[in-house]
């Protein structure tokens, strides 16, 4: 069975704690997806993938779904140290083509720094693809313009969490994550609707799903 994602949202979160797995932990609930058992994927956005809200995209997934992300993600235990973590998206204008999705993540970056790069890094790898003619050289402020004057890219944007260090040395995370929802999730929702009782579907809801 072929399994092509048919909408995508962007997420981010931090976290602080004195263990870095909960550090981690903390952040992915910050992002509204730790309830998920998450499963990394590379950097394609599919053809005709639709970008959707954080709050339409968690209203269409369950708690324990294997759900895809690509996930950016930086962590520290230095106090003060300024750390970042960011996604980029490139769609192309033709929806029968793929686009393309950068993680990127720094230290002692801006929120704005890191997220240029990303969807900078995005744009670019959709542009090369897409034989769009640019100079390397150029700012990506010029690039993009050269991008959009192309007609071939219809949208490129990004998310990016940034934060300093906890300032007693707890471990801080911070991370940003395009989330994919997989075909048929609305399906499977609308079953649940069907043929399960009031009482039953209030029972899912209490247990994290959305019936």
């Amino acid at each position: 069975m072929i399994h092509v994602p048919g909408e995508v949202f962007l997420t981010k979160g931090k976290g602080v704690h004195k263990e870095k797995l909960q550090s981690f932990e903390a952040a992915l609930r910050d992002a509204g997806i730790a309830k998920f058992n998450l499963v990394y994927v590379s950097s394609i956005a599919p053809p005709k993938v639709k970008v959707i809200s954080k709050k339409k995209g968690l209203e269409n997934l369950v708690a324990g779904q294997i759900v895809n992300v690509v996930m950016s993600k930086n962590e520290t235990d230095e106090a003060h140290r300024q750390i970042t973590a960011s996604i980029g998206l490139a769609i192309p204008k033709d929806k029968n083509m793929h686009g393309y999705i950068s993680e990127h993540h720094a230290y002692g970056w801006t929120e704005k720094q890191t997220e240029e790069y990303a969807e900078d890094v995005a744009a670019t790898m959709l542009a090369t693809t897409l034989g769009i003619e640019f100079d390397a050289d150029e700012d990506y402020d010029r690039r993009k313009e050269v991008y959009r004057m192309s007609g071939k890219i219809v949208r490129t944007q990004g998310i990016t969490q940034s934060t300093n260090g906890n300032k007693h040395g707890l471990w801080t995370t911070v991370l940003a994550a395009a989330v994919f929802i997989p075909d048929g999730t609305d399906k499977f929702l609308e079953f649940l609707k069907e043929k399960y009782s009031k009482e039953y579907s209030a029972w899912l809801k209490s247990k994290g799903y959305n019936p």
